[in-house]
């Protein structure tokens, strides 16, 4: 059953990559007594996620901290080396929090998993946005296809907020 409006987040772990190398960051750390903006990406890299998703939440990052939120984040189905990787081509670094969930066990635990096999790409994350306020979901949008960007872009989080 997927996540909804309302609902806590699971306890699960990711991969951050710092200065001293990966560290694992529990979910609770991340919004603990927190405001997060929470995005899902089916993967990093790729076309629609590299083009149309993540750029907007880089861009309006610092919009989204004016209107309180202490961290943007974004998740994906890939290693923590990848997601460095991609913190470094989108120039998200340092505006961006990027979340390495290797195995989907967050997708999995949040009911939002995208079966992309036929494309080549295996179990990935759906995409979506969301507002997640000390733990719990506020706001969701959630898309019906992987490869548009319209209800989880940043432009419509900001206005929601």
């Amino acid at each position: 059953m997927a996540i909804k409006v309302g609902d806590a987040l699971p306890e699960v772990t990711f991969t951050v990559m710092t200065t001293d190398g990966p560290k694992i960051r529990t979910t609770r750390e991340i919004v603990r007594n927190r405001k997060v903006v929470l995005i899902g990406v089916p993967g990093a890299f790729t076309p629609t996620c590299s083009l149309n998703h993540l750029p907007g939440y880089i861009e309006h990052a610092d919009e989204f901290r004016a209107k309180g939120v202490d961290t943007v984040a974004v998740t994906g189905v890939n290693d923590v080396f990848v997601m460095q990787a991609w913190a470094k081509a989108s120039g998200g670094e340092n505006k961006v929090l990027f979340l390495a969930d290797g195995s989907g066990a967050f997708a999995k635990a949040i009911g939002l998993t995208a079966d992309l096999t036929e494309r080549g790409l295996g179990l990935r994350s759906q995409r979506y946005s969301m507002l997640v306020e000390d733990g719990v979901v506020r706001k969701l949008n959630v898309e019906e296809s992987p490869g548009k960007v319209e209800i989880s872009a940043a432009e419509r989080l900001l206005r929601e907020l």
